[in-house]
């Protein structure tokens, strides 16, 4: 099943996917992915979700050694 484009920048259902499944923000909005407390949530949930962010947020220091503590591979998904 596929969200509408409404639904993927609902920050409240996104936020509630992403509290039970961190890799659900694929399936966010682009604005969403840029939403630092979002994307934390996310990572600390599932650290493989930091390939789903930003660029800009891929960048956020704090950001990757969240979902590196999580995951340790999810430093490949860090910008380079």
């Amino acid at each position: 099943a596929y969200a509408s484009d409404e639904l993927k920048n609902d920050h409240g259902l996104v936020m509630a996917a992403v509290q039970q499944n961190g890799r659900a923000l694929m399936h966010a909005s682009k604005e969403l992915k840029n939403d630092r407390d979002l994307v934390m949530i996310a990572v600390q949930q599932n650290g493989w979700a930091l390939q789903y962010a930003s660029e800009q947020l891929k960048n956020d220091r704090d950001l990757v050694m969240t979902a590196v503590q999580q995951f340790g591979m999810a430093l490949e998904f860090a910008s380079e």
